[in-house]
């Protein structure tokens, strides 16, 4: 009896991380053999997929999030993102081919509120009646470019208008304010340059 409980059990769970998946499917653009797992999130508040592009062969165990108002997503082939990492636009996010994004990192091209205090306690109010807003009005955003080959170590932050250049290395816990050049590796708060990478390396 117990037996059969537990194989019911198993089922069900089984029947619901298939319509999740289903759901989460329904708000993405995946190419051939990419992989959604039980702990990545889709979160695509326009409801077109389109706005979220993932290429062949992609692992996405993170979070990946477009806003109302804008945004949009494309990661290329061969590329994985890691759990707990998080990619939100409200403008447009490019990683190329061939990126490894480890865990817990945070990619924000929008500054995701207002500046001016009375327009952020306003906005926020309205996210809480009214969900995320359709229209960006005073919100910052730029786009941040990842190129092929890219290594992102865990706990980075890369912020708005940030291009890495291909090859790249950036190191744990690193906070990304500016460009990084190709076959480079940065690390800090805020990122410097530690060397250069040979391409052979």
């Amino acid at each position: 009896m117990i037996s059969l409980l537990n194989k019911c059990i198993c089922f069900i769970e089984i029947l619901i991380l298939r319509i999740k998946n289903h759901q989460k499917l329904k708000l993405i653009n995946i190419g051939i053999n990419s992989k959604l797992y039980k702990e990545s999130v889709i979160n695509n508040f326009t409801n077109n997929p389109d706005k979220i592009i993932i290429g062949n062969n992609t692992h996405i165990r993170g979070e990946l999030l477009v806003f109302n108002y804008g945004g949009k997503i494309k990661i290329g082939d061969n590329s994985f993102i890691g759990d707990g990492t998080r990619i939100w636009s409200g403008e447009s996010v490019e990683i190329g081919s061939n990126v490894l994004i480890s865990h817990n990192v945070n990619i924000i091209d929008s500054n995701s509120h207002e500046i001016n205090h009375d327009e952020r306690a306003k906005g926020f109010k309205k996210i809480i009646l009214s969900g995320h807003p359709h229209l960006k009005g005073n919100i910052k955003t730029s786009p941040i470019i990842i190129e092929d080959y890219v290594w992102i170590n865990f706990n980075v932050i890369i912020l708005k208008g940030v291009t890495i250049g291909k090859g790249a290395i950036i190191g744990a816990g690193s906070v990304v304010l500016q460009n990084v050049e190709p076959f480079t590796l940065v690390a800090g708060n805020p990122a410097k340059f530690i060397k250069k990478v040979s391409y052979n390396e």
